[in-house]
């Protein structure tokens, strides 16, 4: 993802990672996360889960599966 940049400072070898996070990409990816969580409530996500249509979401699982701890 082009808003996450890591680096290691060479006099700075403490063991820990930093990294360097555009808020700009954050908000991004929160908006697209809300707008999937909102279709998913609705009641056409519904009806295209019941019709057998298949949805970004359903899509989206399938490449990346289900997170354990998410459920």
């Amino acid at each position: 993802m082009s808003g996450f940049k890591g680096f290691i400072n060479e006099e700075d070898k403490d063991g820990n990672v930093r990294f360097e996070i555009d808020t700009s990409e954050v908000t991004k990816l929160v908006k697209k996360y809300k707008k999937l969580k909102k279709f998913q409530k609705s009641n056409i996500a519904e009806l295209s889960k019941l019709s057998g249509v298949e949805t970004h979401i359903d899509k989206l699982v399938n490449d990346y599966g289900i997170d354990n701890e998410a459920l």
